[in-house]
């Protein structure tokens, strides 16, 4: 599919441009029904447990799919690995959309994150190819804001559509449009996505090598990381059961404070990336996490729309440090591994998460308020971690070991 006359940049410029289209016209489509899922599974009857093990089925595909994914992208292609892994994702998305009962909505699960999860190692990888370590930074921050966007424009449409059909006919009329812009999707990536070097020859035992290989510092900071999103994972799928049925708040209304949420997150990535170059990372990923403890409680102990718009800042602050941390990790993957280095990284964490979503789940039956209120203790653990774990360091990216920080 590449032409002779193209030139290296040309082709990099291309993969950048088409992994931007994807990642947007993706996120547009899964952002339409997403925050209201576990509504669509209640609706199809699914007790609270049933929803915290999706929650944790989530979890525990982003973990499974993570190193095969990037091996994938390594092994062979961006190209090629990106087509299968969008095709996979749109099946998903059918599968959704006419799903008669709960069970229909897990296999569908499995589809799903073949982008989500399977694909975002090669992400990682085509900026990789495409861009020196000085400026991964602000291309993480654009790809967060690529992503992000999305949920403050598609969030509330598909609250406003999902409150006018009805929660399971809004749902499944915004899963079949998804369908259709993963099918222009795939048809973009076939056309204008190129090949820019040649497939690796490893092999999936490599996987305890990347394992082992991991750099001290990827280390420290996986450890806190996992802590962090342990706590998130507890109250993940019940932020938006705590804010209709606890506090009486309509669907709509919810899709308006999650967009507000994602336009605080949107408008912090790129100060948040240039905070992180000026003053270090530790900092700012520091603070990261400290307002991934702050979200839940916030939500917890607020009583009306102001104080839940106030706690849906919060929430939007918490992805402040998410370029830094991305960048770091990709400036410390070897070149020839890089995918499935990035791969092995949220293996690891998503594993650790897995069991949280059910957790929070039990938490729920027992008291709605103990799933926001032990995310938050949690969290608030995996700051002091890092804390005491992380040390300051220089993060010029002039040179190959700056880059190689925390």
């Amino acid at each position: 599919m590449t032409s002779t006359g193209s030139s290296p940049a040309a082709k990099f410029g291309s993969n950048t441009w088409v992994l931007a289209g994807s990642l947007f016209g993706l996120a547009m489509g899964e952002e339409l029904w997403q925050a209201y899922m576990p509504a669509y599974l209640t609706a199809l009857g699914a007790s609270g447990v049933v929803v915290g093990l999706f929650g944790s089925s989530k979890d525990l595909l982003d973990s499974l799919y993570q190193y095969p994914g990037g091996w994938l992208g390594d092994r062979l292609g961006r190209r090629r690995a990106l087509l299968m892994f969008t095709a996979v994702a749109g099946a998903g998305y059918a599968t959704y959309a006419a799903a008669p009962s709960w069970p229909f909505v897990m296999l569908g699960l499995a589809g799903v994150m073949a982008w989500k999860a399977g694909a975002f190692p090669t992400t990682f990888a085509v900026i990789a190819d495409a861009l020196p370590p000085g400026r991964r930074g602000t291309a993480f921050a654009v790809q967060s804001i690529l992503v992000r966007v999305p949920r403050v424009i598609a969030a509330p449409l598909g609250g406003l559509a999902i409150g006018a059909l009805g929660i399971v006919a809004g749902v499944r009329a915004t899963c079949a449009i998804t369908v259709v812009i993963a099918l222009l999707i795939w048809c973009l990536q076939y056309w204008k996505l190129r090949e820019t070097r040649a497939p690796s020859r490893m092999t999936p035992g490599t996987v305890r090598g990347t394992v082992r290989g991991l750099p001290p510092q990827l280390r420290r900071l996986l450890a806190a990381d996992c802590l962090v999103r342990i706590g998130e994972g507890l109250a993940a799928s019940f932020i938006v059961l705590f804010v209709t049925e606890v506090r009486g708040t309509s669907i709509a209304q919810f899709g308006l404070f999650y967009a507000l949420q994602q336009v605080v997150a949107t408008a912090f990535y790129l100060p948040g990336g240039k905070l992180a170059d000026l003053t270090g990372r530790r900092g700012v990923v520091a603070l990261t996490f400290v307002f991934f403890a702050a979200f839940p409680l916030a939500v917890r102990v607020a009583l009306g729309p102001a104080q839940l718009a106030f706690a849906f800042v919060i929430g939007g602050l918490k992805e402040i440090g998410e370029p830094a941390r991305k960048s770091l990790i990709l400036d410390l993957a070897p070149a020839d591994r890089c995918a499935s280095t990035v791969g092995v990284y949220y293996a690891i964490r998503n594993a650790l998460v897995v069991p949280a979503g059910i957790a929070g789940g039990l938490l729920w039956r027992w008291d709605p308020r103990l799933p926001l209120e032990a995310a938050g203790v949690v969290c608030l653990a995996g700051v002091i971690v890092f804390l005491l774990t992380s040390r300051p360091h220089s993060t010029s990216f002039t040179s190959s070991s700056s880059s190689r920080t925390l």
